[in-house]
């Protein structure tokens, strides 16, 4: 008997290391605490009071860990808070992106075709749309020569490789621009011929149905940003979560902002055009 309860009081001195408050303590490792109690009492009455101590102790340290648990929900739900600012954010900045770099596309690709307009001043822009065949291979001009203004009536036209003048002068002379380019020693010479009053008019209307064919692909491009915040927009049945990341009002500033960004951009082409009829007109 009397090493039945030596053994028992060493078995109680070395329990406090054994059952420190961790996350993997369950209700079954304590559960035994109880039986352990009573087989101290009948024995050793200063070991039943450690053992109380003990089970006291591990009930508390259950709680505490029961309260860090519902504060990592706590901390779990502030992370989703984040993640839904994180998606509204990403949703304004994608629509916008998307509408602003079509926008800009559409009037990059009307300023390069207004250039291509023959009007009664220079531009070095004029001749980039002409192909040129050389050896079974055809360019564009400007990838084979160097356009240049001397003046606001002469082009200057100089060729990466002189063998190709000749090339250049042809592709030029045949363009419906009307120009006949003359060669001067390494390169050509282009003097733009005055405009009649029948080309200014012909040209006029073409930068009239290039300024009506922007507005139309920037538009389109509103339309497509309208489309997808209406698609990023919550389900009914997902209105009344908590955890909607978009709402209707987000929705309307976007819009707002959406139409600003589409006024600008029509503004933007309508200048170009009218920059471009007062260049046909005035010569």
């Amino acid at each position: 008997m009397a090493i039945s309860v030596r053994r028992a009081l060493i078995s109680c001195r070395k329990l406090p290391l054994l059952l420190r408050p961790t996350a993997s303590v369950t209700a079954r490792h304590i559960s035994y605490l109880p039986a352990f109690s009573h087989y101290l009492c009948r024995y050793s009455p200063s070991a039943a009071n450690q053992s109380s101590s003990l089970m006291i102790f591990m009930h508390e340290s259950r709680r505490s860990f029961a309260k860090g648990r519902r504060q990592t929900k706590f901390e779990e739900d502030e992370y989703g808070d984040e993640e839904g600012i994180a998606t509204q954010t990403n949703i304004r900045s994608n629509v916008k992106a998307a509408a602003v770099s079509q926008m800009e596309a559409a009037v990059d690709a009307l300023s390069r075709e207004l250039a291509k307009l023959r009007t009664g001043r220079a531009s070095a822009g004029m001749l980039d749309h002409i192909i040129v065949e050389t050896g079974g291979i055809k360019m564009p001009l400007n990838r084979m020569a160097v356009v240049s203004v001397i003046d606001s009536k002469t082009l200057s036209v100089t060729p990466y490789d002189p063998n190709t003048l000749k090339e250049l002068e042809k592709a030029i002379t045949s363009s419906p621009l009307g120009i006949n380019p003359k060669a001067d020693n390494q390169r050509l010479i282009a003097a733009i011929p005055p405009l009649t009053k029948e080309h200014m008019q012909a040209v006029c209307k073409v930068v009239a149905k290039s300024s009506e064919d922007v507005k139309q692909s920037i538009r389109r491009a509103r339309q497509k940003a309208l489309d997808s915040i209406k698609k990023a927009l919550p389900k009914k049945k997902d209105k009344d979560k908590a955890g909607s990341s978009f709402s209707e009002d987000d929705a309307k500033r976007l819009e707002k902002e959406i139409d600003d960004i589409t006024k600008k951009f029509i503004k933007s082409a309508e200048d170009i055009c009218k920059a471009k009829e007062k260049e046909i007109t005035t010569g």
